[in-house]
């Protein structure tokens, strides 16, 4: 690794040697990141993807490991975490946020200023970034609703806005973008009774609270939603709710989530995944489609499910 000593002396106090990715995803496990780098503006970042381009060292990019699975056996190369890339600014009916905010955080503001358009998505545990490099959704609204347009740094380091309007997007998808770095986002919302923002956000925040498994560490939902139907259903009918493998459950709480509730490794937690998919493939004839990311190398040796 002795990359490592090439960075420039100002970025180096940024980097982290051996990070354990436990600290850095909500499923509070994994392996090490070779390198882990937390920079706090947007030259870094630019200075972080040139360094690792030019010299072909891995390069990933990590808002709050909300979304994530590390493999037990680490990660290569450079692991950019932008938990430190954080900032809002109002501007009339537009909120700009940086792409590490936390999207609740950001939620929080806006309704604070009586801003509506993404108050549904509250709770939902992700960055402002990864909310819009996977169109995040919840309660029949999703991030692109009111999306402006968000900045990215592109494949060959050209910083640029993107509007919504020039690109394609769905459920939990949007196409072209899967190699940008997104800096930034910005919503166009519109005006509302603040209290009744407040209301409808206390609503969500204390469904999500009596529904959901938020005393454990988790990664969120774990499958796309299959159409016509619900994950969580057809895992609950399968009889998986409490299926364990070590220390990883399917909740009992919330079929479509998978939780972390003894030390669980992410050997553990990929093995649980692939039995629930086998089984409800196995049981009704439907491939559950992960929605989370798995990073790293993982036993492979059984894909069915996913094809």
């Amino acid at each position: 690794m002795t990359w490592i000593n090439d960075f420039n002396k100002e970025i180096t106090p940024f980097l982290i040697k051996n990070a354990p990715m436990k600290d850095f995803t909500t499923y509070k496990t994994g392996g090490l990141a070779q390198v882990l780098a937390l920079p706090q503006t947007q030259e870094q970042i630019l200075y972080l993807k040139d360094f690792c381009q030019t010299r072909k060292i891995p390069f990933r990019m990590l808002g709050l490991g909300s979304n994530i699975l590390v493999s037990q056996k680490g990660l290569e190369g450079l692991t950019c975490c932008l938990k430190n890339y954080q900032g809002t600014e109002i501007n009339g009916t537009e909120l700009c946020a940086k792409a590490g905010t936390a999207l609740d955080k950001a939620i929080e503001i806006s309704v604070n200023n009586g801003l509506a358009g993404i108050e549904c998505l509250s709770g939902i545990p992700g960055s402002c970034g990864g909310a819009v490099y996977m169109n995040a959704g919840a309660f029949n609204q999703e991030t692109f609703d009111t999306l402006k347009s968000f900045k990215v740094i592109d494949t060959q380091g050209n910083i640029k806005d993107i509007y919504k309007e020039q690109i394609t997007y769905g459920y939990r998808k949007v196409n072209g973008i899967e190699n940008h770095i997104i800096l930034q986002a910005v919503w166009n919302l519109k005006p509302a009774d603040k209290q009744e923002l407040l209301k409808t956000r206390r609503s969500i925040l204390n469904r999500r609270a009596e529904k959901q498994p938020l005393e454990y560490p988790s990664a969120g939902s774990v499958f796309k939603r299959p159409q016509g139907d619900y994950a969580s259903r057809l895992i609950d009918v399968c009889g998986l709710r409490g299926l364990s493998v070590g220390g990883a459950m399917v909740s009992t709480k919330h079929a479509g989530f998978i939780i972390n509730y003894n030390n669980a490794t992410a050997d553990d937690i990929f093995a649980l995944i692939r039995k629930v998919q086998n089984e409800v493939k196995k049981q009704t004839g439907i491939a559950l489609q992960t929605e989370q990311i798995l990073w790293g190398d993982f036993d492979t040796a059984d894909n069915t499910a996913e094809k």
